[in-house]
C-alpha cells in the first residue's frame, strides 16, 4: 500500500486531535464534565449542538449490512513515544504508518485509550477501547476503534503500558521499545462504518469512524493498570444517534 508522504513529521506533531485539543480546561467530572463542555468555550460549541456526535451505541438491528472494502493497513514498527496528558495515554504516530480505503490514504497521527469504552456494540460497554487517529492530506480525519474484553494478556498492550510516564504532561521517548500497530488489530477485520465526531473537545464533526466488530483481549491486570490512572473514567457518555447511517461489514 502506498501511503502519501506529504504529511511531514512536523505537521503530525502539531495536529490537535481527540483527547488533546488545546483550549479551555475540560475533564470528565465536575464543572468540566461532558455535560458542560459546550459551555466552556465557543470552540466547543459542537459538543452541545452537533448532530453527528460520538460515541453512540452501534446496534446490529439498525445497522445496514454490506460488503465493505477492506482497510488496507500499512503499519511498520516505530520507536515508542508517549505521554499521560491527564485525559488519556497518547502514543505518537510515525510517518509512513496508516491505512488506505476507497482510494484515500490516511496517516497515523496518534493513538490513545478510553476506560470504559466510549462506543457500545449492541448495548455492551467494554472495559477498554483503543482509538487509532489518522489524518488525510486534505485534513479529513479517520479513527479506527477497537474494543478490548477481559481475557488473555495482550503483549502489544504490555509493551505500551510498561512505559507510561509517571508524571502527567511529560512526554517520554524510548528508542529501544518499538510499537507495532499490526499487533493491536483483530484477526477478523470486519468493521462498522459511520460518520461521527471527536469524542473530546472541540467535538469536531465529519470524522470517519471505522469501529472493529471483533474485540481483542486484555488481562484484568492490564485493564486495571490503565483504569487506575483515571479513576473517574475517561469516556464520554453516549450521544444521540439521530437516525445516523451505520453500515455493518459482512463477508
Amino acid at each position: 500500500m502506498k501511503i502519501h508522504r506529504a504529511i511531514t513529521a512536523t505537521l503530525l506533531a502539531s495536529v490537535a486531535l481527540s483527547a488533546h485539543a488545546e483550549g479551555a480546561h475540560w475533564g470528565y467530572t465536575g464543572e468540566g464534565s461532558p455535560d458542560h463542555w459546550a459551555e466552556l468555550s465557543p470552540e466547543y460549541e459542537a459538543c452541545g449542538s452537533g448532530s453527528t456526535q460520538s460515541p453512540i451505541d452501534i446496534n446490529d438491528q439498525t445497522a445496514i449490512p454490506a460488503v465493505l472494502p477492506a482497510l488496507a493497513f500499512g503499519y511498520t514498527p516505530f520507536p515508542l513515544e508517549l505521554v499521560n496528558n491527564g485525559h488519556s495515554v497518547q502514543v505518537s504516530g510515525a510517518a509512513d504508518n496508516g491505512f488506505a480505503v476507497d482510494d484515500h490514504s490516511f496517516e497515523l497521527v496518534q493513538f490513545h485509550f478510553h476506560a470504559p469504552s466510549e462506543y457500545q456494540l449492541n448495548g455492551v460497554t467494554y472495559p477498554l477501547e483503543l482509538h487509532l487517529v489518522h489524518k488525510r492530506e486534505d485534513g479529513a480525519l479517520a479513527v479506527i476503534g477497537i474494543m478490548f474484553e477481559e481475557g488473555a494478556e495482550n503483549p502489544a498492550l504490555a509493551n505500551v503500558f510498561a512505559h507510561i510516564p509517571s508524571q502527567i504532561g511529560t512526554p517520554e521517548a524510548f528508542s529501544d521499545a518499538l510499537v507495532n500497530v499490526n499487533e493491536l488489530l483483530p484477526e477478523d477485520q470486519l468493521y462498522y462504518r459511520l460518520m461521527g465526531s471527536l469524542t473530546t473537545p472541540p467535538c469536531s464533526e465529519g470524522v470517519n469512524w471505522y469501529v472493529m466488530e471483533h474485540p481483542l483481549t486484555a488481562s484484568a491486570a492490564q485493564i486495571e493498570a490503565f483504569a487506575h490512572l483515571f479513576p473517574e473514567g475517561d469516556a464520554r457518555p453516549l450521544q444521540a444517534s439521530n437516525n445516523r447511517l451505520v453500515v455493518k461489514g459482512v463477508h
